[in-house]
Parts: structure tokens; C-alpha cells; sequence
């Protein structure tokens, strides 16, 4: 709590240090030949330091000439504390500032004071001058040791909030991924099962219209894609909820159950299957099915078809091909999110995919997706 109070008021520190250094420093000047003098000039290099974490460079040149005149002044005597001045105004600068220029300065202003200490006479003295030069020497390289040190918090905090800010991003990225998966498998369930129930439930009220006792099977198709469409849906909802059990996604192994419900509205649905089939990765196993379904789903709403042809080619890459007999593009545009959705299941395995009209009329999506 004291240090963090300290870290708020720096300016308060630097007054009480200059008011620690400057009483006891006076107090021996005065005892020294030309007390007034003496005492004026340990105040004039002491206060400097109060502007020694904006002014640093400044600071030390000042406090230096000041130390050197105060030196050559009154000579060394046993309880002088004049370098306390010097020693902090070096470790100020060298603790802020790491250019050549600032440790020119601090090395210059060190030797300056050594050879002022010299010029005494007491040099060799350890006890006296060789101290005071250690002493300074010792300062400066405290301070560039903080330095060195709040240097290399920095780079370090700097780099944890890149850290925090790249996994936020990956974060949200996961997020939009996860929503537009979630998006796009509410869509093919919901669009193939309400196509499937809106065919089937008109030719249901024909059907009671003309032949009533026919009715039953349309109903039945109706209660079997409102089924299956309430499987999906709680499977796709499930992913929210990690803890419920909910039934496998589906794949290739339903293509025959899907093409049965597409064949009960009245389209004629043929299902041609090529190459050895084998267990394919959940991924492409689950787009493989919902292209196949949006591209049906598609035939049924817009195309106005009488028939359609579904082929699976196993290999290193599946190959899919669904085609219809109808107009070609007229309901290309109005299938914009089945469209959309089936590219990006493609493009995000890898593969490629033409969604058109065929050369030889009608619709065609042809998927090619790496299985390995």
C-alpha cells in the first residue's frame, strides 16, 4: 500500500529525498571555512533533484558542477555527503534513459568528480575519496539495472496483452464460425423438411378432396420429415448444450432415408453410388449429406422437376453430383442461403463445387470434396 501511495505522489518523494539529503549535507558545510558559502552551494546542487525524473540529463550536469565546485571548494573532509547528491541524480538518468549520449554524460560526469576527489589529495584514501567515486560508479549502475528491469516488465505486460487481445480475437473468430455453422445446419433442416411437409400436405388436401382413403400416406410422409426435422433440430440445438445426448449427426449412411422422403412428395429421385464406400471423416461425411439435401430441397421448391439424379463417387476425393430435369436457374436466386451455405461447407473442407444450369438443361450442383 506504501509503495503503490509512493508511486502516486513522486513529486512528495522528491521533496522529502531533497530535504534527507540537503539537512545533513548543510549541516556539515557549515561547520566547513566559508559556512554561507559552503551552505549555498550544497542547497543550489540539491535542489536540481526535485526536476530529476522529467530533467534528468540537465539535472546531472547541473548537480556535477555544482559537486566539483563544492569539492574544490572546501576539500574533502571525513563526513561530507555530497556525492548522495550526484549518486542519485546518476541513478535517475541512467535508470530513464539508455541512448550513448546519457552514458557519455554519466561516465564524464563520474570521472569529473574522481578527478575533483583527486585534485584533494585524498584520492588514495578508500576511506575517503575512492569510496565516494565507487559509491557514484555503484549508483549508476543501480539505475541501470531498474531500467534494464522495468525494460523488460514492459515487453513483458506488452506481450500478454497481445496475448489476451489475439485470443479474444481467436475468441470471437470461433464464435462467428460456430454461429455460422450452427446458421447453416438450421437452415438445411428446416428448408428440406418444411419443402418435404408443404408438397406432402398439398397432396394430402387433394387427396381428401378426391380419394380420401389415399390421404394417409402424404400424412404419414408429413409426420416422418416433421420427425426427423425435430431430430435435427434438437441435435443442432444439443451443440449449445454439451451435456444432452442427443442422436448422431447424420451422413451418407441416411442418404437412402433422406431420398426416400424426397421421393414420397412425387419426385422421381434416382441415387446412383460409385467406388467402395467407406468411413469418411465427420465433416465431410455431414456436408456431403446437407448438400445433397439443399440441392433437393432446391429441386423442390424452385425447379419444377419431374425427376433428379443423385451420384457419390468414393476415391480420394468424394465426388457429388445432383441434377435435375427443371428450369435451370429460376430458383437460383431465390435460394440464395441453401446456395451460400453449400459453397462454404465446400470451400471450408477444401474442395470446389459448381452450382448452375446444366448443359443439357435443368440444374446442377457438382461438389468435390478431399477425403484425405
Amino acid at each position: 500500500m506504501i509503495w503503490n501511495w509512493l508511486h502516486r505522489h513522486p513529486f512528495l518523494v522528491d521533496v522529502a529525498l531533497v530535504v534527507l539529503v540537503a539537512i545533513p549535507t548543510a549541516t556539515v558545510a557549515a561547520e566547513r571555512p566559508h559556512p554561507v558559502r559552503t551552505t549555498l552551494l550544497v542547497v543550489a546542487g540539491t535542489l536540481p533533484l526535485l526536476a530529476r525524473r522529467r530533467f534528468p540529463l540537465p539535472v546531472v550536469a547541473i548537480v556535477t558542477a555544482f559537486a566539483i565546485g563544492l569539492i574544490g571548494s572546501v576539500g574533502l573532509g571525513p563526513l561530507v555527503l555530497l556525492p548522495f547528491q550526484l549518486g542519485i541524480a546518476l541513478y535517475s538518468l541512467s535508470s530513464s534513459d539508455a541512448r550513448r549520449l546519457t552514458r557519455a554524460l554519466g561516465l564524464l560526469a563520474v570521472v569529473a568528480a574522481a578527478l575533483a576527489l583527486a585534485a584533494t589529495g585524498h584520492y588514495a584514501d578508500f576511506d575517503g575519496g575512492a569510496a565516494r567515486v565507487v559509491f557514484l560508479a555503484a549508483a549508476w549502475l543501480l539505475g541501470d539495472s531498474v531500467r534494464s528491469r522495468r525494460a523488460y516488465v514492459r515487453e513483458i505486460e506488452a506481450k500478454a496483452e497481445r496475448l489476451e487481445q489475439e485470443r479474444d480475437a481467436e475468441a470471437r473468430r470461433m464464435v462467428t464460425e460456430e454461429q455460422s455453422r450452427i446458421a447453416r445446419e438450421l437452415h438445411d433442416v428446416l428448408a428440406h423438411a418444411l419443402s418435404v411437409i408443404v408438397v406432402q400436405s398439398g397432396a394430402a388436401q387433394e387427396l381428401f378432396e378426391l380419394e380420401p382413403e389415399r390421404a394417409g400416406k402424404p400424412l404419414a410422409a408429413i409426420d416422418a420429415a416433421a420427425r426427423s426435422a425435430l431430430s435435427d433440430l434438437r441435435r443442432v440445438l444439443g451443440l449449445l448444450q454439451p451435456d444432452v445426448a442427443y442422436a448422431p449427426q447424420p451422413g451418407l449412411s441416411r442418404l437412402d432415408s433422406l431420398i426416400d422422403q424426397v421421393r414420397a412428395t412425387g419426385l422421381e429421385v434416382t441415387l446412383q453410388i460409385r467406388g467402395r464406400a467407406e468411413q469418411l471423416p465427420a465433416p465431410v461425411d455431414l456436408s456431403a449429406y446437407r448438400i445433397i439435401q439443399e440441392a433437393l430441397t432446391n429441386t423442390l421448391k424452385h425447379a419444377e422437376a419431374g425427376s433428379a439424379r443423385v451420384s457419390v463417387r468414393y476415391g480420394d476425393e468424394l465426388e457429388l453430383e445432383i441434377r435435375d430435369d427443371g428450369h435451370g436457374d429460376a430458383g437460383a436466386g431465390s435460394a440464395g442461403h441453401g446456395v451460400t451455405g453449400m459453397r462454404e461447407r465446400v470451400t471450408m473442407l477444401g474442395g470446389t463445387v459448381e452450382i448452375g444450369s446444366a448443359p443439357t438443361g435443368g440444374y446442377r450442383v457438382a461438389a468435390r470434396i478431399p477425403v484425405r
